[in-house]
């Protein structure tokens, strides 16, 4: 069974004002915090989609030994970046059983959503995992290889969800319940930095 992790950390954060990947959080940055949780899961190939502050990230990441795809059209959207990590994805693990999306703006993110993203995959015989909080589906989100060429079509700023509404039989729910707390506008992180010093 081989599965990769595509980090998507490639836009510009417009909303923000500035990088969000870099944003201090814990002993580092948002971005070297789901770096490490992700590689942090056994037997996965991990992979950082970069974009708008890709040497910034080189810089941040070299160390951490993780994989760097830059993607030179993250200007058109996410799906650029999906179609950008998974074509890197499978140029180095072409045997690749599943991979599962996410971001870098979910600092309540942990190993053990990883893990219990694939346990249930296993288990289940899912061909779709996906996280669920509030009332809605997203991010992080398992798909088997069968998905691949459907996330390939993606255009724009299309993220996965459509594909989550176009199989919804095919797809199972793994509660996490602070996926919602995410990181768009300054006023989120400060109010998230104010909650956690609480």
């Amino acid at each position: 069974m081989s599965i990769g992790i595509l980090i998507l950390a490639a836009g510009n954060s417009s909303r923000l004002g500035q990088p969000k990947q870099l944003l201090p959080y814990l002993n580092g940055t948002l971005i070297e915090h789901v770096v490490f949780e992700a590689r942090t899961v056994s037997n996965v190939k991990t992979i950082v989609v970069t974009g708008a502050t890709h040497k910034a990230l080189l810089s941040i990441l070299a160390k951490t030994g993780v994989e760097l795809c830059f993607n030179p059209d993250w200007k058109l959207g996410m799906a650029s970046s999906i179609k950008a990590g998974l074509a890197a994805l499978l140029a180095s693990q072409p045997d690749v059983d599943a991979c599962i999306l996410t971001v870098c703006d979910q600092p309540y993110l942990r190993t053990e959503i990883f893990n219990q993203l694939i346990t249930l995959y296993l288990e289940k015989d899912c061909g779709i995992v996906a996280s669920q909080y509030g009332q809605t589906l997203g991010t992080p989100v398992l798909f088997n290889k069968r998905f691949f060429s459907d996330l390939q079509k993606l255009q724009g700023q299309e993220g996965a969800k459509r594909i989550l509404n176009n199989y919804k039989t095919n797809v199972c729910v793994l509660p996490f319940l602070k996926g919602e707390i995410d990181i768009d506008t300054m006023e989120d992180y400060v109010k998230f930095i104010a909650s956690e010093e609480t």
